[in-house]
């Protein structure tokens, strides 16, 4: 989990968080409103804010442990919401509100037939909003929103519920202004392995795509507040994974996504929206095996390049790793590539095979370049 700096703190000591820019990883510039600024145009968007917090992107490679029994157990999950300011990219702040912190909020991994008992909680020094949590593998009201909803300070809310469907389901934030909750980052998976488990792999990474509706265009220097005309639009200012622009590329804050030849990872893919349609492709490799839409028990798709993942769910898949080099996730609707900030990379590491890719074979000794980005 992302290390918390409270308001207070942040305030008392004067401290600021940090987050890098990727500038010129796209082949597009996006930054249509600093070009603005450069011809002397200005919104009047405030200054950028102090950050509460590093970052709220959520690592991608903090996935639970695959589950390793055979008889459903009674698991206790305490969640609770919290809303900082953090930067989008450099320069660039808005308020974020999330689930412990982080977008997307943390996996649960749980067996079917377990048990959950759910302690949620809103505390009143994190929080300006009204919050609560719909779960899409739960029967009840709301998924359990209705019984979760709570205002800044108030008692605790517990339910308890039987996790009955097999899959890979997203959980949210639904208050009423949905749109906005999910949009500033209140949305997570919640997997539900089927009795039988799924298949071993070698690693396994967490991803979280959204779209932001700001006052602001993209790349605008200031803080960006919530609009919901964008919203309603559904013309956003960003498309990013984790709430945060272009993290784990060549040159971002936290580099490439590692793995190693000769594994086979899984990708989960949640998308939050709260709008549009992803359509997830791996440049450089396919997916193996593709779980649609989440669905852990039907025969997956196999070998595809892509697919159409809808706005409030979470889809995975597997990928074989038989040549180093970069795979880059993005969106295949790529102007929310080029355009809105939606990329990330896995690096692959290791002795190349020249049977199945060369990219010198009439050894010029030219370089590979880097991979379509």
């Amino acid at each position: 989990m992302n290390q918390i700096y409270r308001r207070q703190a942040i305030k008392a000591i004067g401290a600021a968080g940090a987050s890098a820019s990727v500038a010129g990883c796209l082949h597009g510039d996006g930054d249509g409103g600093q070009a603005a600024a450069e011809n002397g145009e200005d919104d009047g968007l405030p200054a950028p804010e102090t950050p509460d917090v590093d970052t709220i992107a959520a690592d991608p490679t903090d996935v639970p442990d695959p589950i390793d029994r055979d008889e459903a157990i009674r698991q206790e999950i305490h969640m609770q919401t919290e809303e900082y300011v953090a930067e989008v990219e450099d320069g660039v702040t808005t308020t974020f509100m999330t689930f412990e912190g982080q977008i997307p909020g943390p996996m649960v991994r749980v067996r079917r037939g377990d048990t959950i008992h759910l302690t949620f909680e809103v505390p009143a020094e994190l929080n300006d909003h009204m919050h609560n949590v719909d779960f899409h593998a739960t029967y009840g009201p709301g998924g359990g929103a209705v019984d979760t909803t709570l205002t800044p300070g108030d008692e605790q809310a517990e339910i308890e519920f039987r996790a009955e469907y097999p899959g890979a389901h997203i959980y949210h934030c639904a208050p009423g202004n949905h749109d906005q909750h999910i949009s500033l980052g209140m949305f997570g998976t919640i997997l539900v392995e089927p009795e039988d488990g799924l298949p071993d792999v070698d690693r396994e990474f967490y991803v979280g795509q959204h779209e932001l509706y700001t006052d602001g265009a993209t790349g605008e220097e200031g803080h960006h507040s919530w609009d919901a005309d964008s919203a309603a639009s559904e013309d956003p200012t960003y498309v990013l994974f984790n709430g945060e622009r272009n993290r784990w590329v060549d040159g971002g804050t936290e580099g490439p996504l590692h793995a190693e030849v000769g594994e086979t990872v899984r990708l989960y893919w949640a998308n939050g929206g709260p709008n549009h349609v992803s359509s997830p492709h791996p440049i450089g490799n396919v997916f193996k095996r593709w779980y649609d839409q989440g669905d852990a028990v039907s025969d997956p798709m196999r070998w595809v390049e892509g697919a159409a993942l809808g706005s409030g769910f979470t889809g995975f898949g597997e990928m074989e790793l038989p040549v180093p080099g970069p795979i880059h996730l993005v969106d295949h609707s790529l102007s929310r590539v080029v355009q809105n900030g939606l990329l990330a990379t896995i690096d692959v590491e290791g002795e190349p095979d020249l049977d199945i890719y060369n990219p010198d074979p009439d050894g010029s000794g030219e370089a590979q370049g880097d991979g379509g980005y």
